[in-house]
């Protein structure tokens, strides 16, 4: 019974680990989809600790399996009957258990998919001179998901004719048509998100 317990509070933590190392990714999008404001960077403070909670889990899940599939010794002059394991001290849910921790460790590869597609829109130039770019410095980016929350939201801004953000290069190019807004506006749309704009530099056409 102890094993068990044991057991037990290990893949807790490891799924708890696993979490822990995912929600720097998986908040702009509960933000994104609950239409909040302002949060989407709040666990971006836990990236540089994502590679140690990533070990810690595959540790974790690699002991569980390895006590679970070794051979269990017997005593020989036992004549007693194997008690059954129930559900939860099964492979079948510790295989469910792994596979939802191996979900969330990889959760940021694929966060992007839960955007939508950034809004095509038909935008009339009436003077080229107008077009200008912008690069934007922005903290708090950890993944592909950051990107696409930035330029999902730049998209709704009218004016803004195209948006590059990588999150590896911590910035945004924008290009826009200064007729119809400005950076101080894209600034402020870049910050409501919860990521923080640092610096700006106006590139020359």
């Amino acid at each position: 019974m102890k094993n068990t317990t044991s057991s037990g509070k290990a893949w807790m933590a490891g799924i708890m680990a696993a979490i822990a190392a995912s929600l720097c990714c998986i908040t702009p999008v509960l933000a994104l989809l609950g239409g909040i404001g302002g949060v989407a960077s709040s666990f971006s403070w836990l990236e540089p600790f994502r590679p140690y909670l990533l070990t810690f889990t595959v540790l974790v899940f690699g002991i569980a399996w390895y006590q679970k599939l070794k051979p269990q010794s017997t005593d020989p002059e036992c004549d007693c009957e194997e008690e059954k394991p129930s559900f939860w001290q099964s492979k079948t849910f510790l295989a469910v258990v792994t596979i939802i921790a191996g979900l969330l460790l990889t959760f940021p590869y694929y966060a992007h998919i839960f955007y939508p597609a950034s809004q095509q829109k038909e935008i009339i130039i009436i003077d080229k001179n107008n077009i200008e770019q912008v690069k934007i410095s922005i903290e708090g980016m950890t993944c592909r998901g950051c990107e696409e929350h930035i330029n999902n939201e730049l998209s709704k801004v009218s004016g803004v004719i195209e948006s590059k953000t990588s999150y590896k290069e911590g910035c945004s190019i924008i290009k826009f048509d200064r007729s119809a807004t400005n950076v101080d506006t894209l600034i402020n749309v870049i910050n409501r998100t919860g990521y923080t704009v640092t610096e700006k530099l106006i590139i020359q056409n």
